[in-house]
Formats: C-alpha cells, structure tokens, sequence
C-alpha cells in the first residue's frame, strides 16, 4: 500500500524536475543570446570614421566587423560586446577609446547583426582570433588592448590567455556560464547541460597580460559577486574595480569608471 502511495508522488517530482531542465537545455540559445540581425545590403552609419569588415571563415560563412579609426591611432582595442543586438548598439561605447588615440575592432557573433554561421562556442573563439590576427597585421601585441564586455568578458579572456596583449579589459564580467545558472536555479547540472561555458575563470588563469575588472555594485544581471570571485585568480598588478551604485547598462555614466579606464589604457 505504501509502494501504490510513493509511486505517483515520485513520478510527479521526476516531472516537475525534468520538464524545466528540458525547457532550459533546449532553449538555452535563446536565453543566452538576443540578437538582432541586419540584412547583407545594410549601411552602418556612425559619426566616428570606419571602415566596414566583411571576412569569409567558412563557406557560405561571414564574419562581420567594423573598424572605428582614431586619429594617428597608438594601438588598438579589440572590444567583444555584449549578448544583445549588434554592433550598432555598442558603438556609443568607443569615443571612450577614441579620444585615448585607440582604434577600436569590434565584430559581431555568428547570427549577429550582419555575421552568419553557427552561434557556437568554438566558432565565437575562432572568430576572435580573426581579430586578433587582423590588429596584429597593424600594432605589435604591446599596442593591442583585449577588451570584452558582459558576455563578451569570457570571449576576451580566451583571447588573451593563448595572445599576448597590453592589457585585458573585462566590464561586469561573470566567472563562468555554469556559475551564473546556478544563481537561477542551483538545482540542475548546468556542467552537464550547458551547451555554452565561456568559462572566464579557467582563461583568466592563463592570462599573463596585466588584467582590470571593472563591475557595478548593482548590477542585476551579472552580479558583481560572480566578477568578484575572479579576483582570486590575481597576479600581482591586476586590479578589481568596484563602480558604487552602477548597474549592468550605466557604467559609463560614472567618473570612477572612466577614471579607471583612464589608468587602464594610459
């Protein structure tokens, strides 16, 4: 009789468990990444000079880029944004490096704005390492700024973990994909279900550039206890910089986060 009684309540649990942890592994894309794509045709407008970069990667694969040019530019950030829209919306972010006689290389991921091709990890990587390769063709390493922001913060240390650089840069970055789901829903195996790991944590190991982490105190979508638990993987020299009362999107509107950015790119 006890049998006949624990049996549908077993099943029920089995069900409540398994049906959103199938729901999150299958519509993890989506959660993860919002982007918003642009026709072939479309025409960037900005009022800072660039050129437009298309790259061929793969057959019937593009990577899409655009180069933001300063004036006699002493070297160059390669800026990895955010999980939502395109390169239009960040563009607002480069005066930032302009104005400190950088240019900026920023690309779009697969399914972003004009790129095409799988929205996978490995081809995310490989595609930051065509940027890489294309500032090197300009500026030695010592010249080269890594810079990732949000999502983009675990695209930038896998860079600069296998490229050497003046400096890597990472705006409200989280220690891992993995690490971040658990602050959702810890009940789950995210190391098991997570097709995207962007694992900031094990890159930042191997990081022998100086590193400077930049995270609001009020951040709500990556919180900055997440970035903090990076700062335990320190050299000497690399400095965590906590923004008093700045959230995930208003950064920039504080004097101590372009005081800070001001030493990192002096």
């Amino acid at each position: 009789m006890y049998r006949k009684k624990i049996r549908p309540v077993l099943f029920w649990i089995l069900v409540i468990y398994l049906v959103p942890a199938a729901a999150l592994y299958m519509l993890q894309k989506k959660l993860i990444f919002h982007p918003d794509v642009l026709a072939a045709d479309y025409k960037f407008q900005f009022d800072i000079p660039f050129d437009e970069i298309k790259i061929p990667v793969k057959k019937d694969e593009i990577l899409s880029a655009v180069l933001f040019k300063a004036t006699a530019p002493k070297g160059i950030v390669i800026y990895f944004h955010g999980n939502a829209r395109n390169i239009s919306k960040y563009a607002s972010k480069t005066p930032d490096f302009i104005n400190h006689g950088y240019d900026v290389l920023m690309m779009d991921y697969p399914s972003f704005g004009k790129s095409t091709g799988p929205l996978v990890e490995s081809e995310i990587y490989a595609n930051a390492l065509h940027m890489y390769e294309m500032a090197r063709q300009r500026f030695p390493p010592d010249s080269i700024i890594i810079y990732g922001r949000s999502l983009g913060s675990g695209v930038a240390a896998q860079l600069a973990s296998i490229r050497d650089c003046r400096r890597l840069i990472l705006e409200a970055p989280y220690y891992s994909m993995t690490d971040m789901a658990n602050r959702f829903a810890p009940i789950y195996p995210y190391g098991l279900m997570l097709e995207y790991k962007f694992p900031t944590n094990e890159y930042l190991k191997k990081v022998t550039a100086p590193v400077t982490i930049i995270h609001g105190t009020d951040d709500h979508t990556v919180p900055m206890s997440s970035g903090k638990k990076l700062e335990a993987l320190f050299k000497p020299g690399d400095k965590f910089i906590a923004i008093d009362g700045a959230d995930h999107t208003n950064l920039n509107k504080y004097t101590r986060y372009h005081q800070a950015l001001d030493n990192a790119l002096e």
